[in-house]
């Protein structure tokens, strides 16, 4: 009964934690384009650069990413990818280190550890590869 029940929580875990991580990567990057003003704002309010490039690469990044890990399409590398966009995000955008005291600076230390924890799983899925009911696990068997 517990090798069944590990059997069950081994195959069901792995895809489920892919599309959970999907869905936080494809909201913000369909919003990228859907709210695109909103975000060359903030962009600039944070004094970054090339915002259209940027914005539009971190856009097609998050959502490329979204469907990759939904498919289970070389989700090593997508995973390592969206890590390493996550944490360039987190350093640029959520910048806690350099405001003053109070409600903002609470908000974006929030949102940079929240996203150290999202790296986290990212990281933990480069090792674990794409799992079963994943396009990368079809190929092996195939």
């Amino acid at each position: 009964m517990l090798q069944q029940l590990s059997s069950l929580i081994t195959t069901v875990s792995n895809p489920l934690g892919r599309f959970i991580l999907g869905i936080y990567f494809l909201l913000p990057g369909l919003a990228k384009f859907t709210s695109y003003d909103f975000h060359i704002e903030y962009m600039a309010s944070k004094g970054m650069m090339f915002i259209p490039f940027f914005l539009i690469l971190s856009g097609l990044m998050q959502v490329g990413g979204a469907v990759a890990l939904f498919a289970g399409f070389q989700v090593r590398i997508t995973a390592f990818l969206l890590a390493g966009i996550t944490l360039i995000i987190s350093l640029v955008m959520h910048d806690f280190w350099t405001l003053e005291e109070g409600l903002q600076r609470s908000h974006e230390t929030q949102n940079f550890f929240k996203n150290m924890g999202i790296m986290a799983g990212l990281l933990i899925l480069t090792n674990a590869g794409a799992g079963a009911f994943s396009v990368d696990n079809h190929k092996k068997s195939a």
